[in-house]
């Protein structure tokens, strides 16, 4: 095939290797000889540049040509966007020894060096009181939490498994069903109340994470919070949704 010039400065292409079996999609000058070319492989596909024998392929990976030549520059080889570059290691690797990082050695440092260290994230959290190194404020938050906690427990107090309620979400229409379940729960924080809708227009059917709360169909069950939820006479109501 003959050799000719192209004006482009850069070309897009794909790079494969020998020492792997996933392709990188680059963009190098034409400018750059193979020998310097070689040497940005290094960092792409693991293999020493003196250790490179390159293979030029079309779009439709078909052969063309190796690049040999040294001192040649990228671009007097018919290297156009979309074609590939094929690397062979000579260095005597395995292929996907550079993919497995269980292999690489790994830096570890005991909690007690890393706590001694002046120049570690946690030091700087220390020094400038911020996130859980911050007491004031750890504080307050855990204050917060409480006295939530007490007010959905106060709130919780006032319903009653078995009773008819009313829902109303931020954002969503009211739904009617019954208590099936108050109290805590192994999923979050807080007090929940757990309802049987009247029609399929809950999330679960009394199970959450594998734990069984209340019995109900599919779809049916909901957990709440206390706040959003009414007890009173609410009867069924007949949402039409049998006939969907």
């Amino acid at each position: 095939m003959e050799v000719t010039g192209l004006s482009a400065p850069t070309v897009t292409v794909f790079i494969s290797s020998s020492l792997n079996s996933f392709r990188s999609e680059k963009r190098y000058s034409r400018s750059l000889t193979i020998a310097e070319f070689k040497c940005k492989l290094e960092l792409v596909v693991g293999s020493p540049a003196s250790c490179m024998e390159l293979e030029l392929y079309g779009a439709d990976d078909k052969f063309y040509s190796k690049l040999d030549q040294e001192d040649a520059l990228l671009g007097s080889y018919p290297v156009d966007d979309g074609c590939r570059i094929h690397v062979i290691d000579h260095s005597g690797a395995r292929l996907g020894e550079y993919e497995d990082v269980s292999k690489v050695e790994k830096y570890q440092i005991s909690q007690e060096a890393y706590d001694q260290r002046q120049d570690s994230v946690r030091s700087f959290l220390k020094r400038s009181k911020l996130g859980r190194y911050n007491e004031e404020e750890r504080a307050q938050q855990e204050a917060e939490a409480t006295q939530r906690l007490n007010e959905e427990k106060t709130q919780a107090s006032a319903i009653s498994v078995g009773s008819r309620c009313e829902v109303r979400a931020p954002g969503q229409p009211p739904r009617r069903g019954t208590v099936m379940y108050v109290g805590l729960t192994d999923f979050k924080r807080g007090y929940w109340i757990g309802v049987r809708y009247d029609e399929p227009l809950g999330k679960n059917d009394g199970s959450v994470n594998g734990k069984r709360y209340f019995e109900c169909q599919a779809k049916y069950g909901a957990f709440v919070k206390p706040s959003v939820v009414t007890v009173g006479d609410f009867p069924e109501e007949d949402y039409g949704l049998d006939e969907m």
